[in-house]
């Protein structure tokens, strides 16, 4: 599996998520923003966590115009996989490859520690190696993580099975850090090939480091 990391400036999970992946025996290229074109060898295309641009106006603001994103969303438009974790997702958010919006979290401050999420769909190639329920522990980092979306659409999402994660405790119960719209931490796009979440995935890779939870999330991608 050949997998693209993109770097932006004030990326810093690039080289975290290229461990996760090659840990699982993928081969990662690291491609800067500012390339405008991406070869069609990616099987998935992540957009990492950070501070593109220092959050300047919004997080995922001003990455969303970086030539990059144009040919990420050809990527998308021809059904290719892409996965946004934290900034990636905001700038997801911010690109319309995915719907909503995000805002700052409810308590106005920055958020950092492990949190359970519980996994709401698994029919998607991101989660399909999870089960429907499972409760899982990964890193949260994040200053803009309170996810908004209409009432329509939040409706139309969960219809066609874009809710994909959601905040809760050790139990399942939902326990949600930034105020997001049902507890909501991760979603895809209606064709299921572009995901993002606020958690860390590619920070749960050793149980010695607190948790190797993220392993059974992003190995969905080496599925058939």
């Amino acid at each position: 599996m050949r997998v693209a990391v993109i770097q932006f400036a004030g990326t810093n999970c690039e080289y975290d998520t290229q461990y996760a992946y090659e840990k699982l025996n993928a081969k990662v290229d690291l491609i800067w923003h500012k390339e405008s074109k991406l070869p069609q060898k990616y099987d998935l295309v992540i957009l990492p966590g950070g501070f593109s641009y220092g959050d300047a106006l919004r997080s995922g603001a001003i990455a969303r115009f970086s030539p990059i994103i144009q040919a990420v969303s050809e990527h998308a438009a021809k059904g290719g996989y892409v996965l946004g974790i934290c900034n990636g997702f905001q700038i997801l958010l911010e690109s319309h490859l995915l719907p909503g919006a995000m805002k700052h979290n409810q308590n106005l401050h920055f958020i950092s520690k492990f949190h359970h999420l519980k996994v709401i769909e698994n029919s998607n190639r991101f989660l399909s190696q999870c089960q429907k329920g499972e409760i899982l522990n990964i890193p949260i980092a994040h200053a803009e993580g309170n996810y908004y979306v209409d009432p329509e659409t939040l409706e139309q999402m969960y219809q066609n099975r874009q809710i994909l994660l959601q905040y809760c405790d050790a139990d399942g119960v939902i326990d949600n850090p930034n105020g997001s719209v049902d507890a909501i931490a991760g979603i895809c796009n209606n064709t299921h090939n572009v995901f993002g979440l606020m958690p860390h995935p590619e920070r749960a890779m050793e149980d010695l480091l607190g948790s190797s939870d993220g392993i059974k999330m992003l190995e969905g991608f080496l599925g058939g």
